[in-house]
């Protein structure tokens, strides 16, 4: 393209533009770029034309390109301007203004640069905040464009359209409000960006407190910050005005006083900032600006020892320019505590008139608002010392202190004589408050000071006092005398300090020179004002240097106290001496008036001691605990000891006053067990060697229930005095309280040596016997608590015969030691019972009360027989009866009697009376009774179980209500709840009932008539997995509930029958039915039920000698108690216990005696045959006895009987006939033989699955080797599934048989495969192992065998018994010397299992004989 094309080209494009063809111009100028790339024009228009045509994009890049052109040509930077604004990308578009401006300067273009510099403020204005300060910055003398700028005309204000620069040309020739404008932005900008990054840090880890980050974040901000420039610009302007001036100077003091505080001590600018900030408020001040920061800062920051030394003219000139503020208040209070005029012009300006409750109730109010004020703080604690107001003084000095660190941390400077100000303070009421409390720590700040300034007179003075408390008077008045040289004499602290030294003189006892001083002292006093209170304590001081003197000099004291009280009624210290002197020394003793004085000095102050411990043990004297208390109460108070009960608990408070703690817990001791332990060891603290103090710590402590501490304390005490027996007896109370009843009764017995008749001791050691024996009881030793109860019994009889009164008591105990005798039926030691219940009858002649009518009959006789349980209960019911009739003192007592008597009465009912209506008129009696006992105490949970209980079946709403009443008393007594089960379980809410037992067993897990009654619900509902599972449950915890034992057993048993003859059964099951009800029958000796029970169970376990004991045992029960009632059901459990014993005889081969018992069973069965089973049994049982003793023809004649009362019962024939046809068998001849045979075969006509007759038949056939009677006996089972043979034949005779069939045909061979058939069939049948194995060592095979029973089941000792004997004879026929060693192991641990199998020794001899 030709140059003159291109210039065409060019002009075509232009006036493109011009006519706002975009299109054209845009087509026009790309052919240009397309011919000429670089041409900057063509650049502009195909810009310009895209821009216009809506490609703002590819506008910008054009722009772009055609600026790295040329980019000192202004028509680029213009046209990329449009592009950004078109776009509205406003950064990029400040960029080029900017960029416009400084070109427009360079080239001294004024106007241009202003209104491009406009142009950018306004943008900066409109679209981003936080960069219009930098904007209006260039309009500052340090701009760029300043010298550009500053060429532009003076602004004309009466024309301002005149030019399009006219913000510029005010701008630049007046500068301030821009200046402000800066300021402001910026001071908002600095805000929002230390917000926002406090904020975020604040959520990092380990971020640290607050006031960490702010710092953090506050040290970053203004350490970069313009503010400062920005200032001292606003502050050296020209035309800044006085106000604005003041109010950035205060703007660059909180600048400069923030950036301060958040430098670290470390930090070298902390120093410079410092200075500048001291400057900046020294201006402030010299200058009386109202700036109050600036004020508070310049007074805080002063380091004075004294207030005086802040200048009341500073604190009187920040009052009058600001007298709204809290501090101006205070001040105000402060300088008209002080008396000090509030004007500073005229020194006669009065006081304002006003009380000082007015002065503290504006200290009180201004408080709040001050809490960061270090003047405000140090004001109050000056004002609340000099009002003694310690524990206020205390609070405001240590937040004082806390002020100083906080202001030596913010500035870098510590204001040590401030400091030391506050630690006067804060020792001074330390030392005052509760002396000598907080003695300790006072010491520590008073040394402290000291060493600083030795003279400190207050200081001083507070050592002295501490020396003083600490009866150290040599070192007080040492330090008391280093004041008196230290002040003028007319000073009043020289003169405390005077009257202090004379009291110390009066401690050492020297009385001359006391009285001296002390005088010296009245005479300086004189007239002085406010100085009643200091007279008066020093008259009374020189009456007890006086008093100190001697009796001799007893008046002249007594003068001088009521001299002491003209001066100051309100001395409470001349009230105390004057009530010793109205009680010790005049004549005659005026206790009247004493006491008075005693209660005058004690109401005054509450620090008197010595009054209140006379006043205490007064009230003592007269049992008036009430007033004790109150009094121990107030003396701790007055002592600090309520202040800090933390303190207390810690351990580290030190009681003046020990008696009252003592007072106090002989008080709490009562009921408040915490209270009064707490009392005991802050009394100890004082005397750690009060035996006193250490015996009722132990007795609080047992109380309490924290046993082991009481034992240390008790023992303690012990040490200290061995013969106190009071801490004997105590100590055998925590043993019996802990169960431990050995022990306690060798306590009680020991003290008992010493106090042979002390009532509280014998009555101990009773209940420790009965305590004893129920523990006993419990765990089965029987025999142990009998004459544990008979002891108690013995010692309350003492008691009887050696004190007049107390006999409830006894009687209580009588009564509750022979109603425990009752629970068990027999007694080990009957003479011994015998006698002492005969003692007890001796005084239960009569019945006053004619409350026994029905249920015993007086004068009780015991039976000349056998002593019996039930006799023991009508003893115990009497001695109720007669506890009662001595008289009941007291709710709780007469509740207890009447209780105790009705349930007694109760139980007698149940267990003697029969069904009809005397019965009902004794139960009636009973209930009379329990409700007696409810309304004495209706409060008494138990009391409503026990009424419900005896309702239980009868009336079972009033039982529901009486469990209601006992659950609302007490929700989580677990008794009641279980009672509240078995009453819906007994009426059929099955429900409610098993929730009530959960209840009961969520409260308390081992509750074990809980789980029980749950066995019992599960029982109902037939789920009886579930039942078992409770019952195990039940009996293995350790509650002690025969019943549950009973229970339990009979199901076991009953399970274990069920399962019959299951390989899944072991005589090992029976165990725990076994102990249960052994333990049972310890303390029911006499169950006849339990008793044949125990039997059977013994029967399946292989116990048979013991089987035949117990049931022997329930046949002579129920022979006593058939001969009483001639029960038909007695009568038959009669039947039925003979009938188990005769078969227990014959598996012990006692032949005549079985046949002897199955005689008597058969002379009691009806002649009618109703009971065919029995009947049965005894015929078969009587025939085997007959058999084995050789009386064939009986035998068979008993057999033939037994078939015939068999009748159809198929089972009952089967074994019938079996044995029958054995006994035939048995006579030897052809005909007895044939008979058998028949028999035989007869029985399995009728019956084809009765296995015992054809193992019978085929065992005949083998005997005779009569094949086909065999193969007759053997072809129906061989025919059967093996799970049906299985099923017939439980016991697998039939394998048995088959295998000594082929091994009597000499076909061992045969015989081993049906043992293996036998293994296969049923892998993990030991009994079948067991036989392979035989038979494989027997054909020479060990190896084999070893392998087949290598993998018993040693943790079933019944197989290991079984199986270790032909593990031993496997091994041994091993050549490996290690396997016969291991064999000889084996051998000797058969031995060991089962001593009485002759198997085993034949063993161990083979294997011996193989080593």
């Amino acid at each position: 393209m030709s140059t003159a094309l291109l210039k065409s080209k060019l002009k075509a494009a232009k006036d493109a533009l011009n006519k706002k063809d975009y299109q054209f111009a845009h087509d026009a100028s790309l052919q240009i770029l397309e011919y000429e790339p670089d041409n900057y024009h063509a650049k502009l228009f195909y810009g310009l034309s895209s821009l216009e045509l809506g490609r703002v994009d590819q506008s910008e890049q054009t722009f772009q390109s055609a600026i790295k052109l040329n980019p000192q040509q202004l028509l680029g930077w213009q046209g990329l301007s449009k592009a950004y604004e078109r776009g509205q990308k406003w950064s990029e578009y400040a960029n080029v203004l900017t960029e416009l401006a400084a070109l427009f300067g360079n080239s001294g273009d004024a106007t241009k640069c202003a209104e491009t510099v406009q142009k950018l403020v306004d943008l900066r204005r409109e679209h981003g905040s936080g960069t219009q300060a930098h904007a209006l910055s260039l309009y500052l003398p340090d701009s760029p464009f300043y010298s550009t700028l500053s060429t532009l005309p003076v602004p004309d204000f009466t024309n301002p359209t005149s030019t399009t620069t006219f913000p510029s040309q005010v701008a630049i020739h007046n500068s301030l409000p821009t200046l402000e404008e800066i300021v402001s932005l910026t001071e908002a900008d600095e805000k929002r960006t230390f917000q926002s990054e406090v904020a975020k840090r604040r959520t990092r880890l380990n971020a640290g407190s607050l006031r960490d980050v702010e710092n953090e974040v506050a040290k970053e901000v203004y350490g970069s910050s313009k503010l400062p420039r920005l200032y001292d610009e606003i502050l050296n302007h020209s035309d800044t005005s006085d106000e604005l001036r003041r109010l950035t100077e205060s703007k660059q003091l909180r600048h400069v006083r923030e950036h301060l505080f958040s430098l670290p001590l470390d930090d070298p600018r902390k120093q410079k900032l410092a200075t500048e900030v001291e400057k900046l408020v020294s201006g402030v001040v010299l200058l009386r600006v109202p700036d109050g920061l600036a004020w508070t800062t310049f007074i805080d920051g002063q380091d004075s020892e004294t207030i005086e030394g802040y200048g009341f003219d500073t604190l009187r000139h920040y009052s009058k320019l600001f007298p709204h503020e809290a501090l101006t208040r205070l001040i105000k209070a402060y300088l008209v505590y002080l008396g000090v005029p509030l004007l500073d012009d005229d020194e006669t300006t009065p006081i304002r008139s006003g009380s000082l409750d007015d002065v503290f109730s504006v200290i009180l109010e201004t408080a709040s608002a001050l809490e960061s004020s270090i003047i405000a703080r140090r004001i109050m604690s000056e004002v609340y010392l000099l009002d003694q107001d310690y524990q206020a003084a205390i609070s405001v000095s240590e937040a004082g202190l806390e002020l100083i660190n906080r202001y030596r941390n913010n500035t870098g400077s510590d204001l040590t004589l401030v400091r030391k100000s506050f630690n006067v303070a804060l020792s001074t009421s330390l030392v005052h408050l509760y002396p000598p409390k907080y003695h300790t720590r006072a010491v520590r700040i008073l040394e402290d000071v000291l060493t600083q300034d030795p003279n400190h007179v207050d200081c001083l003075m507070g050592r002295g006092f501490v020396f003083q408390y600490a009866v150290k008077w040599l070192e007080a008045a040492s330090c008391f005398s280093r004041v008196c040289g230290t002040l003028p004499e007319e000073r009043r602290e020289r003169i405390r300090a005077q009257e202090e030294h004379a009291w110390c003189e009066v401690q050492l006892h020297h009385f001359d020179k006391a009285i001296v001083e002390l005088r010296r002292v009245i005479e300086l006093l004189g007239d002085k004002e406010d100085s009643n209170e200091d007279k008066s304590r020093s008259y009374w001081r020189l009456g007890r240097a006086y008093w100190e003197m001697g009796t001799d000099h007893r008046e002249e004291a007594f003068q001088l106290f009521i001299t002491s009280l003209k001066y100051s009624s309100s001395f409470a210290p001349a009230y105390t001496s004057l009530g010793i002197y109205y009680s010790e020394v005049a004549n005659p003793p005026d206790p009247i008036r004493a006491s008075k004085c005693f209660q005058k000095a004690f109401e005054l102050d509450a620090r008197e001691g010595d009054a209140a411990r006379r006043l205490a043990e007064g009230f003592a004297e007269e049992r008036e605990w009430d007033l004790v208390e109150v009094v121990a109460n107030r003396t701790i108070e007055g002592e600090g000891g309520f202040e800090d009960s933390q303190e207390v608990i810690a351990g580290r408070y030190l009681p003046v006053n020990a008696w009252a703690w003592k007072a106090s817990g002989v008080v709490h001791l009562a009921s408040n067990f915490p209270s009064a332990i707490q009392a005991f060891q802050v009394a100890l603290r004082a005397d750690v060697k009060d035996q006193l103090s250490w015996v009722r710590l132990g007795e609080a402590y047992s109380k309490a229930g924290r046993h082991v501490a009481a034992f240390k304390a008790l023992h303690r005490a012990q040490e200290l005095q061995p013969e106190d027996w009071v801490c004997t007896y105590l100590i055998g109370d925590v043993h019996r309280q802990t169960q431990r009843f050995q022990e306690a009764i060798a306590s009680f017995h020991s003290v008992s040596q010493v106090q042979p008749n002390e009532p509280v001791v014998l009555t101990s050691l009773a209940q420790a016997y009965i305590d004893l024996g129920l523990s006993e009881l419990s765990t089965g030793f029987l025999s142990r608590a009998q004459d544990s109860f008979v002891a108690a019994l013995r010692v309350a009889f003492q008691f009887l015969n050696t004190n007049s009164t107390f006999h409830t008591f006894a009687w209580k105990i009588i009564a509750d030691a022979i109603c425990h005798l009752s629970r068990t039926s027999s007694f080990t030691d009957e003479a011994a019972v015998r006698a002492i219940l005969s003692q007890a009858c001796s005084f239960l002649t009569s019945d006053p009360g004619d409350r026994l009518a029905g249920s015993v009959e007086l004068p009780i006789k015991l039976s000349d027989d056998r002593l019996t349980g039930t006799d023991a209960l009508k003893v115990a019911v009497t001695a109720y009866s007669h506890r009662i009739s001595l008289g009941l003192l007291g709710a709780a007592t007469t509740g207890s009697a009447w209780f105790d008597f009705g349930l007694a009465l109760f139980n007698l009912t149940k267990r003697v009376i029969p069904e009809g209506e005397q019965r009902d008129k004794v139960l009636q009696q009973a209930l009379a009774s329990i409700k007696e006992a409810i309304r004495a105490q209706p409060s008494e949970d138990n009391y409503w179980r026990a009424l419900g209980d005896m309702n239980l079946m009868s009336r079972p709403k009033e039982a529901q209500h009486a469990y209601i009443r006992a659950l609302e008393i007490d929700p989580k007594n677990v008794g009641v709840w279980t009672s509240f089960g078995f009453l819906c379980f007994y009426h059929d809410d099955l429900e409610l009932s098993n929730e009530a037992f959960m209840k009961a067993q969520t409260l308390d897990p081992d509750h074990t008539m809980a789980w029980v009654g749950q066995a019992l619900v599960a029982t109902r509902n037939g789920h009886h997995a579930d039942s078992r599972m409770l019952f195990e449950h039940a009996v293995s915890l350790s509650a002690d509930v025969p019943e549950a034992d009973l229970e339990f057993s009979k199901r076991e048993f009953k399970h274990f029958l069920s399962a019959g003859h299951s390989h899944h059964t072991s005589p090992n099951d029976l165990f725990p039915a076994f102990f249960a009800l052994g333990r049972y029958l310890k303390q029911r000796p006499d169950d006849a039920s339990a008793l044949h029970l125990f039997g059977l169970v013994c029967e399946r376990i292989g116990l048979v000698e013991l089987a035949i004991e117990h049931t022997d045992r329930a046949i002579r029960v129920l022979e006593a108690a058939y001969e009483e009632t001639e029960d038909p059901v007695i009568e038959r459990q009669f039947m039925m216990a003979n009938t188990t014993v005769a078969r227990l005889r014959l598996a012990v081969r006692d032949y005549e005696g079985a046949l002897g018992s199955f005689q008597t069973a058969l002379g009691l069965l009806p002649e009618e045959g109703e009971d065919r089973v029995l009947q049965t049994q005894c015929l078969f049982g009587s025939g085997l006895a007959n058999f084995k003793l050789g009386a064939l023809d009986t035998a068979i004649q008993n057999f033939e009987e037994a078939l015939v009362a068999a009748g159809d019962d198929l089972h009952m024939r089967g074994h019938v006939t079996v044995l029958l046809s054995q006994t035939l068998w048995a006579t030897g001849t052809q005909e007895g033989q044939e008979a058998a045979k028949s028999q035989l075969l007869d029985c399995i006509t009728q019956d084809p699955e009765n296995l015992m007759a054809i193992n019978a038949l085929a065992g005949m056939g083998i005997l005779t080797d009569d094949d086909s009677l065999i193969d007759a006996a053997l072809s129906e089972l061989i025919s059967l599934p093996l799970d049906l043979r299985h099923q017939r034949d439980p016991r697998r005779d039939f394998s048995y048989i088959l295998r000594q069939h082929h091994l009597g045909q000499g076909d061992v061979t045969a015989a081993l495969s049906e043992a293996q058939r036998a293994v296969h069939a049923e892998p993990a049948r030991e009994n079948a192992r067991r036989e392979l194995a035989t038979l494989l060592l027997q054909t020479g095979e060990p190896a084999v065998a070893r392998a087949i029973i290598s993998q018993g089941r040693d943790s079933d000792i019944a197989d290991l018994r079984q199986s270790i004997g032909l593990r031993a004879v496997a091994k041994a026929l091993s050549e490996d010397e290690e396997s016969v060693k291991e064999a000889w192991n084996m051998a000797h641990k058969s031995v060991m299992l089962a001593p009485w199998d002759r198997r085993n020794w034949h063993v161990l001899a083979y294997v011996k004989s193989r080593r």
